[in-house]
Formats: C-alpha cells, sequence, structure tokens
C-alpha cells in the first residue's frame, strides 16, 4: 500500500524533502504558539536532526545561537533562512534582555547550541530562569545530547549518573574537583578536550582510583566514532603512548566499588588522626581538607566525629 494510500507523509529523499515534510505536519501536531523553545541539534550527523526540531527552526521568528556560522551552515543544509543572534558566555548578559524584549512581544524564539541539547555547559538555563521568572512560555524540543549517547555507549551502570561538565584547567583546583567526585555513587559523565584528555585520564586516575572502570567515546555519530573501554589506569595508559586523539570527547566513568569507597575513607580517618594529635578541630579539618581536595564542611564533621571518639577513649 502505497503512503497516498495510508495518509502517511513519503519518505524524504533530500534534505529539502525532509523539511517539506516537517513542514506538511506542522498544521497536524504543533502551532508553535509564541514562547521560547529549547531546540537540540545534531552533535556531528547532520541527520540527527528531528522533523519537529526543523518545523519549529523554519517557523521561529528568531533563533539564538552560540556561532551564527556554525548554526547557519545547519540551517542552510535544510534550506531555512531565519534570523539569527549570537547568544554566548561572553553576550549572555548583553542579549538576554533582548531576547525577553522579543518573548513578551510575542516572538516564537528558538534557543540552540553549536551541537546538541542547549544548556548543558552553556548559559542558556539564565535565559530560562528568567523567562520562567516572568511567566513566559517555555518548552522542550529533545534530541542529541553527547552526555546521554556516551553515557548509553559506555557500558557502564546507567541507573544513577551525575553530569560533572569539563574539569577545571588547572591542575589543583583538577585534583579538588575530582576528590569531591570520588565518592559518589553513580557513573560520572565528564566533557573534555582532546588535547588534555591523556593529563586528564591520569589526574583521575590518580584521585578516583586506577581500577575504576571508564569509557573514552570520541566523535560521536560521525564517521569515525570510537568508544575505548577499559579502567582509568588502561586508558590513561593507552592515551599517554598514543598521544591526545582527534575530535570531540565525552568521558564516562563507572560508579566507585565498595573496597573504593572503604579505602577512602579509611585513608581520610588516617589523615585526620594524625593532625588531631597536634592541632584543633577546625585546624585539622582544614589541613587535610587542603591535602585531599574534599570538601570542607564534610571533613570537619568527620573530623568532630573523630574528635569526640579520641576524647571518650583518652578517659
Amino acid at each position: 500500500m502505497s503512503s497516498a494510500e495510508t495518509g502517511a507523509p513519503p519518505v524524504p529523499g533530500s534534505a529539502s524533502d525532509l523539511l517539506a515534510a516537517a513542514l506538511a505536519g506542522l498544521g497536524r501536531q504543533d502551532s508553535f504558539t509564541p514562547g521560547l523553545y529549547l531546540v537540540a541539534t545534531p552533535i556531528g550527523n547532520a541527520a540527527d536532526i528531528t522533523v519537529r526540531a526543523l518545523a519549529l527552526l523554519a517557523r521561529a521568528d528568531v533563533i539564538a545561537c552560540e556561532d551564527t556560522r556554525t548554526s547557519g551552515a545547519l540551517l542552510q543544509r535544510y534550506g531555512i533562512r531565519a534570523k539569527l543572534l549570537p547568544y554566548h558566555e561572553h553576550n549572555a548578559a548583553e542579549m538576554r534582555p533582548e531576547l525577553l524584549r522579543r518573548l513578551r512581544a510575542g516572538a516564537v524564539l528558538a534557543l540552540i547550541s553549536d551541537a546538541g541539547t542547549p544548556l548543558i555547559s552553556d548559559p542558556g538555563y539564565k535565559l530560562v530562569r528568567e523567562a520562567v521568572a516572568e511567566n513566559l512560555p517555555v518548552t522542550a524540543l529533545p534530541g542529541p545530547s553527547s552526555v546521554l549517547a556516551g553515557l548509553c555507549l559506555a557500558g557502564l551502570p546507567t541507573d544513577r549518573f551525575l553530569f560533572a561538565g569539563f574539569p577545571p584547567a588547572k591542575a589543583q583546583a583538577a585534583e579538588a574537583w575530582a576528590a569531591e567526585l570520588a565518592p559518589i555513587q553513580a557513573s560520572l559523565v565528564l566533557l573534555e578536550s582532546a588535547q588534555r584528555l591523556p593529563e586528564s585520564l591520569a589526574r583521575l586516575a590518580q584521585m578516583l582510583g586506577g581500577s575504576r572502570e571508564a569509557a573514552v567515546a570520541r566523535e560521536l555519530t560521525k564517521k569515525f566514532e570510537e568508544v575505548r573501554r577499559g579502567t582509568l589506569a588502561e586508558l590513561a595508559a593507552h592515551y599517554a603512548a598514543a598521544g591526545a586523539p582527534r575530535g570531540e570527547v565525552t568521558l564516562v566513568i563507572g560508579p566507585p566499588a565498595a573496597a573504593d569507597l572503604a579505602a577512602q575513607v579509611a585513608d581520610l580517618d588516617t589523615q585526620l588522626r594524625a593532625a588531631l594529635l597536634h592541632l584543633s578541630v577546625s585546624q585539622a579539618a582544614a589541613t587535610v581538607a587542603a591535602a585531599t581536595g574534599q570538601r570542607k564542611r564534610a571533613v570537619y564533621a568527620r573530623a568532630l566525629e573523630l574528635a569526640g571518639e579520641l576524647a571518650h577513649g583518652a578517659k
């Protein structure tokens, strides 16, 4: 039975056909009333754009994007002509009032990033917060995400996960950041530049434990997609020898084993007990927190507990 007989739209044969199909379905599915639309765009493979996203982008009065050249190339591929306004971390404070003004005036405004789902590691959430505060309509058009794609391909637990963004660039801050993540009972999803990957893996293996399972997902959805799995120690050794890879990288790290957590707690207690022999509780906590990179409040709470145990034992 043909598509004409079933009433289904024809299968698109080109980018322009896909847009035509999207627009044909516009009246049946979405009227796109005024408001802010958070639209996911491809993370690599341009064919991953959704039909609904194409329809919205073609209908939008204005599209706020990170880089007008990158977004312009995507829109050109599908024959979409739209007004593009740059909205990124460097001009966000300046541009938000203008975008909110347009929303108040009844615009259909799309927010997109260079790749993937907006608001993930970009300033979009501040625009959403202010729009929500003014009771302006906000909705999302879900789609590609390197965070979820990497998590799904890693072969690691997905029932609980934490997106931790990019590690800090400076070594001391990165060590403190990793120490804070170490005890979290969930898979960790990180973004990292390919150039910094070997150094970052070596630091993570040291701070989180070399035996923790992990996966490096590179160039997701693209021609040279690669997922390398192993322990942090194995991955660190591989990239130390092979050098920095090319492309975009998503790093997924499995949750800590019970033995690893016990070792971390034991090490913290050992350092605190030694410090409490000659320092006050607050001084001992500050010293050990600085040495381990763990949160001061958590270390202080544990120091109080151990100080009480030591005082009780001395009686």
